[in-house]
């Protein structure tokens, strides 16, 4: 993984941290510092940073409290507080 991956997991708990507490100016600037190395070194971002942060204001997405998820015909909509979305695919299952 090395020193940037390791940088950029860590930044990725912090900003989850900090956005739980409510603080979300220094969650914010973890997401944008943990992107900045990401491109920097050409790694690709965590898959829980990828999800739970907003491209477009870099806010870390906590559900229900800035973000709201939704669900539609096989994938997933986030939706941040600034109007930014995010879509990912699922599984759906039947219980026919």
């Amino acid at each position: 993984m090395g020193i940037a991956g390791e940088r950029i997991e860590r930044l990725t708990e912090l900003a989850r941290a900090a956005a739980r507490e409510g603080d979300d100016d220094r969650a914010r600037e973890y997401v944008r510092l943990a992107r900045r190395i990401a491109e920097r070194h050409r790694l690709e971002l965590p898959r829980q940073l990828k999800r739970f942060s907003c491209t477009r204001c870099d806010r870390y997405l906590v559900p229900g409290r800035n973000a709201r998820v939704r669900t539609q015909d096989g994938h997933v909509v986030i939706t941040c507080e600034c109007g930014g979305q995010s879509r990912y695919p699922y599984e759906h299952s039947s219980d026919d």
